[in-house]
């Protein structure tokens, strides 16, 4: 399915567990709690979509564009997100624990309540995002940047 044009598709629930989607047009398209574990989605293009509850685990983004897309409550560990935009994208709630997300784009992301531990940050761009109640230990924030750069509306 490499390039594959899948825009607007109704994909809930699927699974395209370790699948080559690199380059494909899945914007719009609805792949909510769908499993996008070990998938290739290289160079991709989701702009809008709805990834809510999705399973990408060890999935390959590099150079994806995530822009708007709502991955509320998603499972991201140790995906690969280097070089991906993922500039205003919900990322309320999602474990991004071992995330690798060095030089992306997360300006105006809602990183809320999210569970980025262990995560890779360097080079990313996180100006506007919202980062209340984010988990940050041994995370490896952007240069010049510090975990008392965060302001935290909970207790940490």
């Amino acid at each position: 399915m490499h390039q594959a044009n899948l825009s607007r598709a109704s994909l809930s629930g699927v699974n395209l567990s370790r699948a080559d989607l690199s380059g494909a047009d899945l914007s719009g398209a609805n792949l909510s709690r769908a499993d996008l574990s070990r998938t290739n989605l290289t160079d991709a293009e989701l702009i809008g979509a709805n990834l809510t509850g999705t399973n990408l685990t060890h999935a390959n983004l590099i150079g994806a564009n995530l822009s708007g897309v709502d991955l509320h409550q998603a499972n991201l560990s140790g995906v690969d997100l280097h070089q991906a935009n993922l500039s205003g994208v919900d990322l309320h709630q999602a474990n991004l624990s071992g995330a690798d997300l060095r030089s992306a784009n997360l300006s105006g992301a809602n990183l809320s309540e999210a569970n980025l531990r262990e995560a890779e940050l360097s080079g990313a761009e996180l100006t506007g995002a919202n980062l209340s109640e984010t988990d940050l230990v041994g995370a490896v924030m952007p240069s010049g940047i510090s975990h008392n750069w965060v302001t935290w509306s909970g207790e940490r």
